[in-house]
């Protein structure tokens, strides 16, 4: 694409300087010159980097936003809304299904009416998954009575931020407001943009915070109700005074960005048209697909065809009689969806246009619909010639021959069918006998013979080797421990994270068992829904036929963050008590994302949300203790558990089953280690393991029918080891020895100590 230098380099009226820096920095550079007062976020591709960026910033001492990691980002989307309430400026980021999960807090804010801004920094909704740019996620706001503002390079992405602030706070709006952006194509692509030089000009330019004039639930002499119930006609009234304020905000909007011009040199239109003038054929692309479809207009133009294009820098309200008056007198149009409308002949933008036109009396248009860049897939000048050839093939016959398709597909070919690479694991391998479990009738407990791990070493690996974790991973090793003490075969769902993404690389996968996936928030769910599926059909015998020679082993693997957003489901699924095994891989963050904070994530690590600089020094709050809390559920076994002791987890493991077989609910907790994450050396992989149990950070131990065991005692032993003496060999926690953090240590220290001191009194009362 041929770089536009009198747009890169504009003139205004106020000191501007020029960065090098890609969408989400922009974002967060914007959100960090108006200082927002709170943002509540959680991490997801790509919209990850926002809050990264904003923590760094923070840790640095360069603004006073209040960061709150949520436990999802429905949670996320609740902090906003309240702190939108309380009357203060918000800002938040998220990206595909994180959206989506959010999805119906959407309509609530914008339905009491509360202003904030949120970047949606788009990309393809699951399933299958894909973390790549497309619209899919975008189409769904459509409704959610948000003003939509688009973003084709980090330029708009900075300065659309700044606008829609002040587009939010209009007396004449009142509304929270969506930013978009394309997901890696804007997100993460490095451009020269120009920027406010001074914090008091953006402030000059948005107004100073003042809440009043608008309704707030901190003032004490005005106490409000905030989203009461309504019965028809108020409702009905709210809802129209609601749709007022939404078609204000396209005139609010058209005066912002004529000011912002002014300002800045920067000029963005409710419509960018391009050689529309005398256009007989046109396409019509959103965002970053907007900009290289120009390139393709010029050298139709040296050609002698009269082509133009039609860019939206706001699709809510939807600019529906510009766009028809643009169209005006254009024989034929493409309109270019990146997202599809299933069913509905077109995509949302095709539809809408479609209307648009027939509202406004344009009769002669032609309209092509194509879907395309699904999945992140890239849109070269090559493609905008196919959708204008498709444009002027219809105006030269005055006829559409295929109105709706997509383009850039493969067809499938049935003689390229993926054929299967690895072999299904035989019962016999798996059903070794080796371990057994039995009750012991005196004392109730169970009894497990194991043998020496080098025996089970015949038993076949669960995961074939192939995949693509980093070097140094502890998550398979530690896993495949565990499964050592499984016998028989199991059914495996894996929630979103590292363990699921490097396994299953379409059309291969690592698995040589039966594997599902599901998102974080829905794992445990979706799991005990297959699980009472087995129990029913085995009842009605409709499983004879599969040749089962015994019950399955039902195993969820959850990890990277997966018991902070799906820790509802969890809950519920341990109070039904299904006969299942979620079992946790603790790596301390989530990882998958690019190692932010997590509620695992100990006091004082630094991850890229829980930077250390002069004005932060890591994570601020303490570790969630899950194993605790699952136990607090009444399920039948709890267990925490290590590569440090094969022997103890191969036991553990062997428990589980027999309980999750005949009892109900089990869960169990492994520490692994993350190299790359952690800043530290492969090759101390195991000692940092070792570390982590002997200083009683990772206290092993089983909560057996309500009754706790420590099942390793460091200090029984002779090798409890200071908390510090594991912190020092990682990146992550160095910071930590250091002087001026010393308090943080004593606090890390005096709550692990805790922990462990009511371990050791649950261990010797069986009633605690």
């Amino acid at each position: 694409m041929a770089v536009e230098t009198k747009k890169e380099v504009s003139k205004g009226t106020v000191e501007q300087r020029m960065v090098y820096e890609s969408g989400n920095e922009m974002a967060a550079y914007a959100a960090h010159q108006i200082n927002y007062h709170v943002m509540g976020y959680f991490p997801i591709s790509p919209s990850t980097e926002v809050a990264q960026f904003l923590d760094l910033m923070k840790a640095n001492g360069q603004h006073d936003i209040k960061l709150i990691p949520a436990d999802g980002e429905h949670g996320s989307a609740g902090i906003c809304y309240g702190a939108s309430a309380a009357g203060g400026r918000v800002f938040n980021a998220t990206s595909s299904n994180g959206y989506l999960y959010m999805l119906e807090q959407m309509p609530v804010q914008s339905g009491t009416r509360f202003p904030m801004v949120m970047n949606l920094v788009c990309r393809s909704v699951s399933g299958p998954l894909d973390i790549h740019g497309d619209h899919s996620d975008l189409y769904y706001a459509l409704n959610t009575g948000w003003p939509i503002l688009m973003c084709r390079d980090p330029q708009a992405v900075y300065d659309m931020n700044i606008m829609a602030l002040k587009l939010a706070e209009d007396p004449k709006v009142r509304l929270p407001v969506l930013v978009a952006s394309d997901g890696y194509f804007t997100s993460h692509q490095k451009r020269r943009v120009q920027t406010f030089a001074h914090r008091a000009d953006v402030h000059a330019f948005v107004g100073e915070h003042s809440p009043e004039g608008f309704k707030h639930v901190l003032d004490r002499n005005n106490p409000i109700t905030v989203g009461p119930y309504m019965n028809e006609p108020d409702y009905i009234n709210n809802c129209y005074q609601q749709s007022v304020a939404m078609y204000n905000a396209s005139e609010v909007y058209d005066r912002i960005r004529q000011e912002y011009a002014e300002l800045t040199g920067r000029d963005y239109p409710i419509l960018d048209l391009y050689r529309m003038d005398d256009a007989e054929v046109a396409v019509f692309l959103m965002n970053s697909a907007s900009e290289i479809i120009k390139d393709v207009v010029d050298q139709l133009r040296a050609q002698g065809i009269k082509a133009g294009s039609i860019a939206p820098n706001m699709i809510r309200p939807f600019p529906a009689k510009q766009i028809a008056e643009a169209l005006r007198g254009v024989k034929a149009v493409t309109i270019g969806d990146r997202a599809d409308s299933y069913g509905g002949h077109g995509g949302n933008m095709t539809n809408e246009i479609k209307a648009a036109l027939f509202t406004q009396g344009v009769k002669d248009t032609l309209v092509i619909s194509r879907i395309y860049g699904l999945g992140g897939k890239d849109f070269y000048a090559e493609d905008g010639h196919h959708l204008f050839e498709l444009a002027i093939e219809a105006a030269a016959t005055g006829k559409v021959a295929v109105p709706f398709d997509y383009w850039g597909h493969t067809p499938g070919d049935p003689t390229k069918a993926p054929k299967r690479v690895l072999e299904p694991m035989k019962y016999e391998d798996l059903k070794t006998g080796l371990i057994t479990v039995d009750r012991d009738e005196a004392t109730g407990k169970l009894k497990v013979k194991v043998p020496p791990v080098r025996q089970l070493t015949k038993k076949p690996k669960r995961l074939a080797p192939g995949h693509g974790a980093c070097p140094g991973c502890g998550i398979f090793s530690g896993l495949e421990l565990f499964f050592k003490g499984i016998e028989g075969d199991i059914v495996a769902l894996y929630q979103t994270g590292c363990a699921m993404v490097v396994t299953t690389g379409f059309p291969y996968s690592s698995h040589k068992a039966t594997y599902i996936h599901n998102l974080f928030q829905n794992g445990a769910a979706t799991l005990s829904g297959v699980v009472e599926m087995f129990w029913e059909r085995k009842r009605r015998g409709e499983l004879d036929q599969y040749g089962l020679k015994d019950d399955f082993t039902f195993v969820m693997i959850t990890g990277d963050g997966g018991m902070d957003i799906g820790m509802g489901p969890a809950i519920g699924s341990a109070l039904r008590n299904h006969k299942m095994i979620i079992l946790e891989y603790d790596n301390e963050g989530y990882m998958n994302t690019g190692a932010q904070l997590s509620y695992s994530t100990p006091l004082g690590h630094r991850t890229s949300t829980s930077n250390v600089g002069k004005h932060q020094g890591g994570k601020l709050f303490h570790h969630k203790d899950t194993a605790q809390i699952m136990a607090a559920t009444n399920i039948p076994y709890v267990f925490t558990g290590s590569e440090s002791l094969p022997q103890d987890l191969l036991r553990k493991a062997a428990k589980a089953q027999y309980y999750a077989q005949n009892h109900g609910l089990v869960y169990g907790k492994i520490l692994i280690t993350c190299p790359l994450n952690w800043l530290s050396e492969e090759k101390i992989g195991q000692t940092l393991i070792d570390d982590a149990v002997n200083s009683c950070f990772f206290p092993l131990y089983d909560v057996e029918e309500g009754i706790t065991t420590i099942t390793y005692n460091p200090e029984d032993k002779g090798k409890r080891i200071p908390l510090g003496d594991w912190l020092k060999n990682m990146g992550k926690t160095k910071h930590m020895t250091r002087p001026e953090y010393a308090e943080a240590l004593k606090s890390f220290e005096n709550e692990v100590e805790r922990r462990w001191q009511r371990l050791k009194a649950k261990h010797e009362n069986m009633y605690l």
